[in-house]
Order: structure tokens, then sequence, then C-alpha cells
């Protein structure tokens, strides 16, 4: 049986996209929805499925940088974009070779990408260095990104403290708050670290798990292990973080 993911943050979105799967192709079996970035990466490491359907834009790691990821989690699983882009982006998706969706997505044209998946005879519509120029080409286009967060408001026990995001070392989920760690101490944010996620500088910020996002400024040095897995010492902060095999990809250059 082919099995797939569903990744997008948008409910009633995924919850279309599910249903339209269904009537077009009865006999995929979707393993696993996602609402970000960080959980898609995971659940495709984890489930290594046929076929990754993938918003573009989501939470923390977008669409493209989960592709991107995954050339290495899971090699073999076929990347199908779902975008509400313009025809410049598009331009951009038909140069790399890549599948894709536009919003909103039609019984047709998803029937004729499970045609393609179905016959194409390798796995992967594009490579690793064609997902990073995809990557690149899209995300320098106007208004793709809102600039990026510099400084944040928390709260350290009753006071309220201005931080620069620049001097803060990693961000940790907290149920439904995020903890901001800096060379200081700790801070406590009011905003879901999902939230937060979209509002850094994604070139800055990288998530290494799905509960903590870092700041590679202020890493001293990575450590990989026989498991595939990766341990982070930071420059001004005494712990070691952990980074999820499915992440590790993103630390390639290092």
């Amino acid at each position: 049986m082919t099995t797939a993911i569903i990744a997008e943050d948008e409910t009633l979105l995924r919850t279309a996209l599910r249903d339209l799967l269904a009537r077009v192709w009865p006999e995929l079996d979707v393993v696993a929805e996602c609402d970000d970035g960080a959980s898609a990466l995971e659940a495709i490491g984890e489930h290594r499925p046929d076929i990754a359907f993938l918003d573009i834009r989501m939470p923390g790691l977008s669409g493209l940088e989960v592709a991107e990821a995954a050339t290495e989690a899971s090699p073999e699983t076929q990347v199908v974009f779902t975008t509400a882009y313009d025809q410049y982006a598009i331009d951009a998706f038909e140069k790399g070779a890549v599948d894709y969706l536009l919003k909103p997505i039609t019984e047709a044209r998803l029937t004729a990408t499970m045609q393609r998946l179905l016959t194409r005879a390798t796995p992967r519509g594009a490579d690793a260095a064609a997902l990073s120029q995809l990557l690149r080409e899209v995300m320098l286009q106007p208004g793709s990104r809102s600039e990026p967060l510099t400084w944040i408001t928390a709260s350290t026990g009753r006071e309220t403290r201005l931080i620069m995001v620049d001097d803060v070392a990693y961000f940790r989920a907290d149920s439904k708050y995020t903890v901001a760690m800096t060379a200081d101490g700790e801070a406590l944010l009011r905003k879901p670290i999902r939230e937060l996620a979209a509002m850094l500088d994604p070139n800055v910020f990288k998530q290494i798990h799905r509960s903590t996002i870092v700041n590679l400024r202020a890493v001293a040095s990575i450590v990989r292990d026989d498991t595939g897995k990766g341990t982070l010492r930071l420059k001004q902060r005494p712990e070691t973080l952990v980074v999820s095999q499915p992440f590790m990809t993103l630390f390639r250059n290092m």
C-alpha cells in the first residue's frame, strides 16, 4: 500500500486535502497529519512515507526546508508541495522539476499528480541541490517573508524584560508558552513556540526538535553519535541540546 503524510498548518485545508485524497486515491494510506514543519520532518523520519504533501508556508520549517532535510531522512519519499503562491513562484517550482498543487486544489489536478507519482521512474523529483536552489528563489521573492523579530518581551518573576532576540541562546516550549534561554537565565514568553517560530529569522534560528529552536550564533560545537542524533554545545550556557535525527541535515555544513 502507498503511504503518505499531509503537512498543512490550516486545519480546514488539511482536512479538505485528506478528504479529496480519499476520493481520488482511496488506496492511499495517510499515516500522519502535521500542522507545522518540525512535526512533518519528524513524521517523515519515523514513517518514511512514499509521498509527503507539504504546505510551503508553515510555522518554523517551511515545506521547502522540510523537503531539503528529508532528502537524507527519507530519500525514497516523493514530495508534493501545496501552495497559494503566484505564477512567479510556480515558475521556480517547475524549473526545480518538483510536483506542486496550487490552492485551491481541484480533483482534476490532484488526479494528474497521482498519476505522475505512480508512474515516475525515479523516486525523487528533485535532489537536495535542486531543492536548495528552489528554496533560495522562492524565499527571495518580495513579500515571501515578513521582517524577522528583533526583540521580545518576557517575564522573569514579576518583572517584564525587553530581550533582544540575538541574545537568546535557544527557545524551549513550555506547555502553551515558550521559555527564552539567555546567558543571564530564563524568561517566559506568553506565546507558543509554534507561533514564535514563524517570526524568527530562519537563517539564524533553527528548529532542532519539535520543542526547541536554537540560535546558530550561540552554538559552540556539534557532536554526532552513531545513532544519527547530535548534541549541541553552547557558548554561554552550560547545558547541551539534543538534535533529533531528522533535523541533523540542517547542520550538514557544520
